[in-house]
Order: structure tokens, then sequence, then C-alpha cells
């Protein structure tokens, strides 16, 4: 029945400090587009055919989860180059490597990962297909 996940939600408690991280560490893209209920004026965070809506804590657009909570997600993002170059570049931006890297079972295959947080403390792992 499902085929694939088009986007997911975000929410932050620091949206600049968000916005820095998604965009200058990870280097997805930030968009603006109009959504929710009452329409107005959204963000997120594109890469590859997938996006993140952004909400803001306290400020989130109808309909939402229950329960939005900034530092409660925990992601995985497949890399565009090899995990060196990831790893480089995130010593080179003082963003703290907390795990890793590591051998892990992926949705397609094996990756190997490396682990940061979010500047909310959600937990990201960075990885690359191993076979």
């Amino acid at each position: 029945m499902i085929d694939y996940l088009d986007h997911l939600v975000l929410t932050t408690a620091n949206e600049s400090a968000c916005v820095d991280f998604y965009t200058r560490i990870l280097g997805m893209k930030l968009e603006s587009f109009i959504g929710g209920t009452p329409p107005v004026e959204r963000k997120a965070f594109k890469f590859g055919n997938q996006k993140i809506n952004l909400h803001i804590k306290g400020r989130e657009f109808e309909p939402k989860a229950d329960i939005p909570t900034p530092g409660s997600l925990d992601l995985c993002f497949i890399a565009d180059r090899p995990l060196t170059e990831v790893i480089a570049l995130l010593a080179k931006e003082r963003w703290p490597i907390i795990e890793g890297p590591v051998i892990r079972t992926g949705a397609t295959s094996k990756i190997n990962s490396v682990y940061v947080r979010d500047p909310d403390q959600n937990l990201i792992e960075i990885s690359e297909s191993i076979g």
C-alpha cells in the first residue's frame, strides 16, 4: 500500500539554529511555501526527492502530531558522498560525532554510519551504503 516517504515534520525550539544545521551542516535547501490550516508561510528543508517540513514549538500548524516535541526524532540519511568526506566536513565545522563510524542495517543494504545531534538534540545518523 505505501510506496515511499514524501516528507516528515520536525518540531524545533530554535528556528535559526535548526535552519543553520540542516542547511549549512547537512547541505539541505531551505524552501518557503504556503500551507497548513489556515494557510500561512511555512518552511521546509529539501533534499533529493524528499523534504522535512518545519514546525516551531508553540506555533505548529494544523493538523499536527498530538504531542509535537523537539528532540524526539531519530533520523537516518544516506549521504551523497563517501562517509570519510562527511566526517571531514563535520570536523571542519566542529560538529561533534557522538558515535561511529559503525556498521548498521539500513532499509536496503548494510550501511556505514556516524551519529550526531541537531540543535534540538534529535539523533541524526549519516550513512553510506556498503552493499
